[in-house]
């Protein structure tokens, strides 16, 4: 996995799950300073309700 797929996945479902977040929270140290942006980007669209924490269904 890597934030800009991830970035992409959850702008698109509005959609973040538990584990996608503990991923970032536990990489985060490694990311280069184009990925802290895309994860502080993350947390403000949590902040603001544009993604919401829940799970995506398979179809």
């Amino acid at each position: 996995m890597d934030i800009g797929t991830l970035f992409l996945k959850s702008n698109s479902t509005g959609i973040i799950t538990f584990s996608e977040l503990n991923w970032i929270t536990t990489h985060q140290s490694s990311f280069t300073r184009l990925e802290e942006s895309v994860a502080i980007k993350l947390g403000r669209m949590l902040d603001s309700g544009s993604i919401n924490i829940g799970c995506r269904l398979n179809s």
